[in-house]
């Protein structure tokens, strides 16, 4: 396999220069005439123009075609099934409701694939949108079903923040290629595709607002869960979605065969985040996902250390990575110290205090907004084929400028700087280790004499090589979950030993930043698809 492990000598990633195509394209046209001369101070950063980016206003495209002409780059596919029971009716002015139809010509026959035009078919490709209880509450999904063979696993894909599952087209034919399994992806509730509700957290007892906001997103995912009547199945979640993972592994166990988190967002510690102010209950959010990528780490003369490293204390650096993780491990989980002062910029503090997401900006912000987003896009997607990169800033548009829902639910889970308020590192040895009853959720006295104890969930954690996410964290994630995993096999039955599946191991990407799944899609889907065989084969994490 071509993805570095912790177990292996990993020296040669750490010291690697960090330097992405799009920092190789600056320096070769470092002599070229700059925009900046010529269209002003933000010209070089907003690189779409004025006219162009009013077109793409004035034109409007809905995300349900923004999210098929994203799709149909899928290799075999051509032309993907589209539901158009959320997302059909380009924004109003005043923000749309993605309010949901049932109407039988909204929903999408699956496409399936023949093994002539398929090499890896035949497969059936779906797109639905999944109701669930109350109001205005759905979740898209988008699934892949490999056919004329048995389905013993199921695979499920989370997004990360004001993201969609468009952004896994590079990955969805590679991962079901794997005999058994089905793939399925999902856009969270309030965001993407899926039905937009009002966000609203009621406590303003700050362990407890953080427990609302989480649970707003994954008693949706288990919901959906039980629709599809899957028992168990292999998540994985990106960034935002990996946090969620792990919220949902530790509040609904027994229900995960593996666990993957690719650059997931919470787990180190900082401070600031576990003692800041929380938002009134009616807050929104800002979030460095969408202004951070790659961008890091090409600005800095040193490429082993980004900008933000200089910032906050080297946290997104491979260098001693190893060791700031048993630094973290070593520290008293019931000391909190005083919050300090962070050196962020004033306009972030500002933007995120006065709950104002970025998602709020772009809509406010009219005729500007493709732009504004174009800041983004233009160098988060600067790797691909200018046609695909386009696509994709067509469907990020058209999800930024959807109502505001989920989005909202940010400010209760980080702080300023995308650090958790409540780090996983606090809890992440608790995966795979809770105590469940046989039916998995009863309470009354007998099921509580019959609990028992899981028996471990395989973790894999991957990180970008130039990921702004603090890879630290990932180490620390995993020595305190294998310690955990000794701690509790030294008490436990020869049956127990052998039965137990809860290994953790990092693995680096090469190529690849924040957006590992698409910076370095292929080694990416090598990597996925030997767990996804590790798990049909019983094999463990390591």
């Amino acid at each position: 396999m071509a993805a570095t492990t912790t177990n292996g000598s990993n020296d040669d990633i750490r010291t690697r220069p960090q330097q992405s195509a799009l920092a190789s394209r600056r320096a070769k046209e470092s002599d070229a005439p700059t925009e900046e001369n010529r269209k002003g101070k933000f010209g070089g950063f907003f690189t779409l123009g004025y006219m162009e980016g009013f077109g793409q206003w004035w034109a409007n495209v809905p995300a349900a075609a923004a999210e098929h002409a994203v799709l149909s780059y899928i290799p075999y596919l051509r032309k993907p099934p589209t539901h158009t029971q959320t997302g059909s009716a380009p924004p109003s002015v005043n923000g749309s409701s993605m309010s949901v139809s049932d109407t039988p010509d909204r929903k999408a026959v699956p496409i399936r694939t023949n093994s002539i035009t398929d090499p890896f078919g035949p497969r059936q490709w779906q797109s639905q949108l999944v109701k669930l209880s109350g109001k205005n509450r759905a979740l898209n999904e988008f699934s892949i079903e490999r056919l004329d063979e048995v389905k013993d696993q199921d695979l499920v894909i989370l997004h990360g923040y004001g993201a969609g599952l468009g952004f896994f087209y590079k990955n969805y034919e590679g991962l079901s290629r794997v005999p058994g399994w089905k793939v399925y992806a999902l856009d969270l509730l309030g965001m993407g595709r899926s039905s937009r509700p009002p966000f609203r957290v009621h406590s303003k007892d700050r362990q407890k607002s953080i427990t609302e906001a989480e649970d707003w997103f994954i008693d949706a995912l288990e919901e959906w869960r039980v629709k599809k009547n899957i028992d168990r199945f292999t998540l994985l979640g990106h960034s935002l979605g990996g946090y969620m993972a792990v919220a949902y592994a530790l509040k609904f166990p027994g229900h995960l065969n593996k666990l993957i988190l690719a650059s997931p967002v919470g787990i180190p510690e900082d401070p600031y985040a576990v003692n800041a102010e929380m938002p009134d209950p009616s807050s929104s959010t800002l979030t460095n996902e969408v202004f951070q990528d790659q961008e890091a780490t090409k600005k800095d003369p040193n490429p082993k250390i980004p900008d933000a490293a200089k910032t906050t204390g080297d946290n997104n650096n491979f260098l001693n990575a190893k060791s700031k993780a048993r630094q973290s491990n070593q520290s008293d989980g019931d000391t909190t110290p005083s919050a300090p002062r962070r050196p962020l910029p004033k306009w972030l503090t500002y933007l995120w205090d006065a709950n104002i997401s970025p998602f709020s900006i772009v809509r406010w912000s009219g005729p500007l907004g493709p732009r504004f987003v174009s800041g983004w896009t233009s160098r988060r997607f600067s790797h691909l084929p200018p046609e695909e990169g386009q696509a994709l800033h067509t469907y990020a548009y058209s999800l930024f400028r959807q109502r505001g829902s989920g989005e909202y639910a940010l400010a209760y889970i980080l702080a300023p700087g995308a650090f958790a308020r409540s780090p996983l590192i606090r809890r992440i040895q608790g995966v795979g280790r809770q105590m469940i009853t046989p039916s998995g959720s009863e309470t009354s006295s007998v099921a509580l004499a019959q609990q028992r104890r899981e028996n471990g969930v395989p973790v894999v954690l991957l990180y970008g090589e130039n990921d702004w996410m603090d890879v630290a964290g990932g180490y620390a994630a995993e020595q305190k979950m294998n310690e955990e995993r000794e701690r509790l096999l030294q008490s436990a039955t020869e049956e127990e030993r052998r039965s137990d599946r809860g290994a953790a191991k990092c693995l680096i990407i090469k190529k690849a930043g924040h957006h590992v799944y698409l910076d370095g899609w292929e080694e990416f889907n090598e990597v996925m698809r030997k767990e996804m065989k590790d798990v049909t084969s019983g094999k463990e994490a390591h």
